[in-house]
């Protein structure tokens, strides 16, 4: 007897027909479309381009006036070799910043750039988990998540230092990370949304975000390098620019993908069925 040919248009179509049919209704298929509802794409690229146009500008002035190098922690958090980094350490001088005018201008304009990257992360968390826009309500909410996230950079700065100079410090690093950041972004969530969702419901949302970002650093250190060097001999010193406005992107991605990821795997996790209160049987009384 002849076999059929597994290969047959008719064996394709129902292995498509049964792919089909496994991801409808899918935990993908909830966690894709809840990603096109956001327009994952277009929100990681404004997002990222916010934190380059502002934080770095701001993480930069600060560290002027504190006579410290910027360049090193962006070398540091990006996994560059010592080429990269050279590269890197070319963008940026070491002078002191000098408080004037100018500079206080410039200042004020980083920190309102900043507020709106705030309330850009604000408004994919209200969308991530059905919240109702707060607007201008929440301007010291803005301002204090952006004093907390200088502090948390800063942070994670001292306190991967010291692992990554060890000698398998290129795989304890991001687990520092992982351990500092997943508790900053479920406070983050839970203070930008005003206290409106309970700490259990953004804990998956936390965690996931956490391990992406740990992943993106260990990413930054196969990838990152590599860009930098060969952007920088086609564009010259300001080609690594390109290679940091990647990074700042997949930074908004990560924030995105963890958010939608632990909020669809929150609401499709089985529920325990609620517990009727039920009354004790009344003894019969005596006739």
């Amino acid at each position: 007897m002849v076999q059929p040919d597994r290969h047959t248009p008719s064996a394709r179509f129902t292995a498509l027909t049964w792919a089909r049919d496994r991801f409808e209704g899918s935990l993908a298929q909830s966690f894709l479309a809840r990603l096109k509802a956001l327009d994952f794409a277009d929100q990681a690229m404004l997002f990222g381009g916010g934190l380059l146009v502002s934080l770095l500008p701001f993480v930069i002035l600060l560290s002027a006036f504190a006579s410290q190098r910027v360049d090193d922690d962006i070398a540091l958090r990006l996994g560059l070799n010592h080429q990269a980094a050279g590269i890197v350490d070319e963008l940026f001088t070491n002078a002191p910043a000098v408080l004037n005018a100018a500079t206080a201008t410039s200042l004020v304009f980083l920190i309102a750039g900043m507020l709106a990257v705030a309330s850009s992360l604000q408004q994919i968390y209200e969308k991530v988990f059905h919240q109702a826009h707060r607007g201008i309500r929440d301007l010291y909410r803005l301002l204090a998540w952006t004093v907390l996230l200088c502090l948390t950079i800063a942070l994670d700065s001292w306190a991967e230092r010291p692992v990554s100079s060890a000698g398998a410090g290129g795989w304890l690093a991001p687990l520092v990370t992982v351990a500092i950041m997943t508790p900053f972004f479920w406070w983050t969530m839970r203070f930008l949304l005003a206290g409106r969702v309970r700490w259990s419901t953004l804990l998956p949302s936390a965690v996931a975000t956490g391990v992406f970002y740990g992943g993106l650093g260990v990413f930054s250190r196969f990838y990152f390098s590599a860009t930098i060097v060969s952007d920088s001999k086609t564009y010259g010193t300001i080609g690594a620019i390109f290679g940091i406005m990647t990074w700042f992107i997949a930074i908004g991605a990560v924030i995105i993908l963890g958010a939608v990821a632990g909020a669809v795997w929150n609401e499709r996790r089985p529920r325990k069925p609620a517990r009727v209160a039920t009354k004790p049987p009344v003894a019969p009384q005596a006739g």
